[in-house]
């Protein structure tokens, strides 16, 4: 660990103190950071901040020096560990771990409504198919596993002969839980219990979606009335109406994110709403695309805006900078983390060509310095 903190104040000495951290998490050994320049999108390697883990998700916490990871041990129960992040270096210490609830954990949703308070981290378990709850202490360490729910189900594709949990959301309400199942064609909605860090409920309540749609990421308008749904396996996106008072999703649209005249294997691997809420962003994994959709703040349905090259090779993941201004994604076979300007008017993207390595790169986390 001494290596990696040295390594990280060479960069400081570089003159990048002012730049916001990126966790890039990966399916090797370590956890990465960079430092990312949000004037002028330049990034650059510290290098790794933690070893001995196989963190395939971050998630920072939005008011705590503390970043989460999991640990996605193949064969074995996952768990998610915390650790406090020295904002000056971008170095991590760990605090503490927690067991996952099943095999594969790889989503974390970090419920923090409110400064001092104690919050719950949702883990999705894709290999055990469920979704589990973890209480949060107030200082941001992890109290433990409070509940787990096993998904049961199936579909036609040959990667869903059990249920795969890929993702997890509370509802801008507070009382909900949407999980999209990848192997059941399933987003299960589980009673949500912010006080006892609790999930509750059974299948009977999920949005069924179209046999062999596989379910992976989803994300809420910004005034909570819509839910944007992307399915992996058939590279689809689905916009769907949501009832808080019911708990109850109901479709609007679907359209298919690859372009007409792609005959390859269709995969969808991200979607992300803008901070502003007027653009959607989805990236096709198959077609190695990024695609940027506006939205109708009335109807929820999305409007085609434009399809542009990822610049690399299996694209895993992406976020948006807090200030909208960027957009940074994880290629996992090229091992690059690439950055695209945002135009914050017209939603369209723009490749920069700036990059950084980051072998086997599947999650990107901002941190702010400040």
């Amino acid at each position: 660990m001494k290596r990696l903190l040295a390594a990280a104040c060479m960069i400081l000495s570089a003159g990048l103190a002012q730049a916001d951290l990126v966790y890039v998490g990966s399916q090797g050994n370590q956890l990465r950071a960079l430092h990312f320049d949000a004037d002028s999108g330049k990034l650059s390697v510290i290098g790794p901040v933690a070893e001995g883990l196989r963190p395939t998700w971050t998630v920072a916490h939005p008011q705590l020096s503390v970043l989460y990871a999991t640990d996605d041990q193949p064969g074995k129960e996952g768990a998610v560990v915390a650790f406090a992040i020295d904002r000056t270096t971008g170095a991590l210490r760990k605090l503490n771990d927690a067991p996952s609830g099943g095999n594969g954990a790889t989503y974390l949703w970090l419920d923090a409504p409110a400064a001092g308070a104690a919050g719950t981290l949702l883990v999705s378990n894709f290999g055990g198919g469920s979704a589990s709850s973890i209480a949060v202490r107030a200082d941001g360490s992890l109290d433990g596993l409070t509940s787990t729910i096993k998904a049961t189900g199936s579909g036609p594709h040959r990667r869903q002969t059990s249920p795969h949990a890929h993702s997890a959301a509370v509802d801008p309400s507070g009382r909900y839980t949407l999980v999209p199942d990848l192997g059941a064609d399933r987003v299960f909605i589980y009673a949500f219990d912010r006080a006892n860090h609790t999930l509750a409920g059974d299948a009977s309540r999920a949005y069924v979606a179209p046999p062999g749609s596989g379910p992976r990421h989803l994300v809420f308008s910004a005034d909570g009335h819509f839910v944007w749904l992307l399915n992996e396996l058939t590279a689809e996106v689905t916009t769907l109406r949501w009832d808080a008072q019911q708990g109850q999703l109901t479709p609007v649209q679907t359209q298919q994110t690859s372009s007409a005249s792609f005959d390859g294997i269709r995969s969808g691997a991200e979607i992300r709403l803008s901070p502003d809420g007027r653009f959607v962003y989805v990236e096709d994994r198959g077609e190695r695309s990024l695609v940027a959709y506006r939205v109708n703040a009335n109807t929820g349905e999305l409007s085609f805006e434009q399809r542009i090259a990822t610049g690399g090779e299996v694209p895993w993941a992406m976020s948006i900078h807090p200030s909208g201004k960027w957009l940074l994604v994880a290629h996992q076979r090229s091992n690059s983390v690439n950055v695209f300007s945002i135009n914050k008017s017209t939603g369209l993207l723009a490749d920069t060509g700036i990059s950084a390595e980051a072998p086997s790169a599947v999650s990107i986390t901002f941190v702010s310095e400040r």
